[in-house]
């Protein structure tokens, strides 16, 4: 379902009305009626220049226009983009109507130009474009770079991936987060899009970081948990035995995931963290902030 880019747009307009100096607004409106008449050398000029003259500074949209975000485009979190992003975001969605091998093939001339800054803008914004399958290899490509600020416009607080990418797709931008260094927590449809295929990989990897003696990342459990096999339940029940405390506690909420009877036989071994998974004081997001100590 193509996502409705006139609400979108508007509630992005409303944005920067209360974000932007005079000058700085009125060269924003003059681009924009410029590329809405269909001007691709217009929009290609505009998305450069947009951070020297909306600046970068951040949004800081409040909780209010935040939840507007979500009702606009469900998944739509924009919590820490720049003024120039949104601007960027906004140049796109002002371009004409257009069927989708012709908005691919204008997008496909941005990317290919693109600084690292420009590369961010886009990739944070293809969840707002129209044609949303049409997409998905560009999206593909953003998981497959080194550029951590790259990868992350595609992978964290963008609901574009769950949507529509593969299983296959999916899987390697949620394992390319341990290769690259950054979390798991802020993907969209973490727990929704686990599926078997993914916590087998996960547990192969384990068991090399093992060999070569290097650290786990304790969230990597998150995706064996709910399709964990025996394998991955001995994996598991092994990290609840020598595992560091978080390590524990990161296990232990993945057992917890778990419809399997042995999975409940081996946090029946730890009362104290199971208590802690019902009361609430034990969370994903508290494993993450231990994590990052």
């Amino acid at each position: 379902m193509n996502p409705d880019t006139d609400r979108i747009r508007q509630l992005i307009e409303s944005w920067l009305a209360l974000r932007l100096d005079p000058a700085a607004a009125t060269w924003a409106r003059d681009r924009q009626g410029v590329i809405r008449l269909g001007d691709r050398k217009g929009l290609y000029l505009a998305f450069g220049m947009a951070p020297r003259k909306v600046g970068k500074s951040d949004l800081g949209l409040t909780d209010e226009e935040l939840s507007a975000a979500d009702e606009a485009r469900p998944g739509w979190n924009p919590r820490g983009w720049s003024v120039d992003q949104l601007t960027r975001a906004l140049f796109l969605l002002s371009l004409p109507s257009i069927e989708a091998a012709e908005l691919v093939a204008t997008l496909d001339q941005l990317f290919g130009a693109g600084e690292v800054g420009e590369l961010v803008s886009m990739y944070q914004a293809l969840p707002l474009l129209p044609h949303p399958s049409a997409h998905i290899l560009r999206a593909a490509e953003g998981i497959r770079t080194n550029i951590k600020a790259v990868f992350c416009a595609v992978a964290h607080q963008n609901p574009y991936p769950a949507e529509q990418f593969t299983d296959d797709q999916w899987n390697q931008m949620v394992l390319k987060c341990q290769f690259i260094g950054v979390p798991m927590s802020p993907i969209v449809g973490l727990d929704q899009r686990a599926n078997p295929h993914l916590s087998a990989m996960v547990v192969d990897f384990v068991h090399e970081r093992w060999a070569a003696k290097r650290p786990i990342a304790p969230d990597m459990w998150r995706c064996v948990g709910r399709h964990a096999d025996a394998r991955g339940l001995a994996d598991l029940k092994q990290v609840m035995t020598t595992g560091a405390p978080v390590e524990r506690q990161a296990a232990a909420l993945a057992l917890s995931q778990s419809p399997d009877p042995v999975a409940k036989s081996i946090l029946d071994t730890v009362p104290d963290l199971v208590e802690k998974i019902s009361n609430g004081t034990l969370t994903w997001r508290t494993v993450d902030a231990m994590s990052s100590q």
